[in-house]
């Protein structure tokens, strides 16, 4: 049992830092004081430029304007991500925010369009019914004001994350968090209890303080070079190890959403912001050379490159205790799945909340530290299992990469998710899995698995009434398109200009 927690330390700047400090200093206030050590000679990895919806309640949280943010980081809005030739070149498939159709009691939307492909021949597909989809195609935004959950229209943001890091200093800073500039040297750690007791900073500087969160990035310096925590390695699932990052000039028309670009041995992200683009390439050093995935990725950029390639090389996997000891390891300290479906910031603001909930105000409680990492697994798993989805059902005969992806054993939890979805269209949500049921209904449809069967509470529809509850649905989806603004009038419009 250590002594009440007065003080957090923050080790390491970016993203994962300033959102980990502000969130802190946010809701404990005067309870802790918090100092956050980071050094400008060490670089961030900064690519993280694609969120998903819960990013409206971190700003939200922190009390941000949607406008100011949006100006300071030079925002885009996000609806989607639009997957290309994963299944097979040439074909593409949309994973909205959106819910497809209208949810009935104990029968989601698909059953019943399952029920009028089958019975009724009709040939119209589940996106035809997603508001957050036709938005998309139509390259239009807006804020809808309705109570019916029929026409919300959930979202994102891309954002330019090292200018959302200076956001959030700036905000911490005003809530009196201390930053103290430094490159840390040396780790100072109680003999007897192996708890961490200070950093050394190459001045001399010592920072102390009772619990450290560490953001040092893969270097892992105190969660691992120091605790020696350990590391789950998923590179058998997720063979993906290198990525490929270059900015390129804004493109003409701000889409709102990302796009995922299958390539013959990995992918590739475009993400439009206000002013450049973010674009990158994931790939298998066993299959690409450094080489091929940097002429891969120029050669299918949409707009001119404005900046030096950034090549970095990751594992996929996780911490085996993403809390140890005294430490919590938050972003790249704590683990690395692939930006496939924008998950990294969620998962530093899921580690910051998930911290507050168990905050440890009068000493360390292994009870308190269990229960976290459990939930920090559980999360790192389901996240895993959806991204390995996209990857292992595919029916690309092009290339060595997607063959063994298609024929690799998988997680038996995945496993058994997919086959329940292909024997009668059930779909369940785990607890607290972040993907909800559309996001999983639409990258199995998208990826090529077709359910057999489809729920008897669909039968509940007289028959005669389905094929009329379907075009209404669809009109009342496609009512509101023509009435929004394009995403670019949005933005200018909220910006101000």
């Amino acid at each position: 049992m250590m002594n009440k927690i007065k003080k957090v330390v923050v080790v390491g700047g970016g993203t994962a830092g300033w959102i980990s400090a502000s969130v802190v200093k946010k809701v404990l206030g005067d309870f802790v004081d918090v100092e956050l050590v980071e050094s400008d000679a060490v670089g961030t990895v900064g690519v993280g430029e694609a969120t998903i919806p819960p990013i409206r309640l971190l700003n939200n949280m922190l009390g941000l304007s949607e406008a100011d943010f949006v100006r300071e980081t030079k925002a885009s809005f996000k609806l989607a991500i639009k997957f290309e030739n994963w299944r097979v070149k040439g074909e593409s498939y949309y994973h909205t925010f959106g819910a497809p159709g209208k949810t009935y009691a104990f029968c989601h939307f698909h059953h019943l369009l399952k029920r009028a492909q089958m019975e009724l021949g009709d040939t119209s597909n589940v996106w035809d019914y997603d508001l957050n989809y036709l938005c998309a195609e139509a390259g239009k935004f807006g804020h809808i004001k309705t109570k019916d959950p029929v026409l919300e229209l959930p979202y994102a943001y891309h954002f330019d994350a090292g200018l959302y890091a200076k956001f959030l200093r700036k905000l911490s800073e005003s809530m009196g968090v201390v930053r103290t500039e430094g490159f840390i040297e040396h780790v100072e750690q109680n003999q007897e209890t192996g708890f961490i007791e200070s950093v050394i900073l190459k001045s001399g500087q010592k920072v102390s303080g009772d619990l450290f969160i560490d953001c040092s990035g893969f270097r892992g310096l105190l969660i691992q070079q120091k605790l020696n925590t350990g590391y789950e390695d998923w590179t058998h699932w997720l063979p993906c190890d290198r990525a490929v990052a270059v900015p390129s000039e804004r493109f003409e028309n701000t889409l709102p959403y990302t796009r995922a670009i299958a390539h013959d041995a990995g992918w590739q992200w475009r993400i439009p912001l206000q002013h450049r683009n973010g674009n990158g390439l994931v790939y298998s050093s066993h299959h690409y050379t450094d080489e091929q995935a940097l002429d891969t990725l120029l050669s299918n950029l949409d707009s001119t490159a404005i900046g030096d390639p950034n090549f970095i090389k990751f594992r996929t996997g996780r911490a085996r205790k993403q809390w140890n000891k005294n430490v919590i390891a938050v972003g790249l300290a704590s683990g690395f799945l692939e930006p496939l479906e924008s998950t990294s910031i969620h998962l530093i603001q899921s580690a910051a909340t998930r911290l507050l909930q168990l905050f440890p105000h009068n000493g360390i409680d292994q009870k308190l530290v269990d229960q976290y990492n459990l939930e920090s697994q559980r999360e790192y798993e389901q996240i895993r299992d959806f991204i390995i989805l996209h990857y292992h059902v595919n029916e690309r005969e092009d290339t060595m990469f997607w063959k063994d992806l298609r024929n690799m054993d998988v997680p038996e939890s995945l496993t058994h998710k997919i086959e329940l979805y292909r024997a009668n269209g059930r779909i369940f949500r785990e607890q607290n899995d972040l993907f909800l049921e559309p996001s999983w209904l639409q990258v199995m449809l998208g990826q090529g698995i077709e359910a057999k069967d489809y729920s008897p509470i669909a039968k509940t529809i007289a028959r005669d009434n389905l094929d009329g509850l379907l075009r209404s649905l669809r009109t009342v989806k496609n009512d509101p398109v023509p009435k929004l603004s394009t995403h670019d009038q949005f933005i200018e419009k909220l910006c101000g200009r």
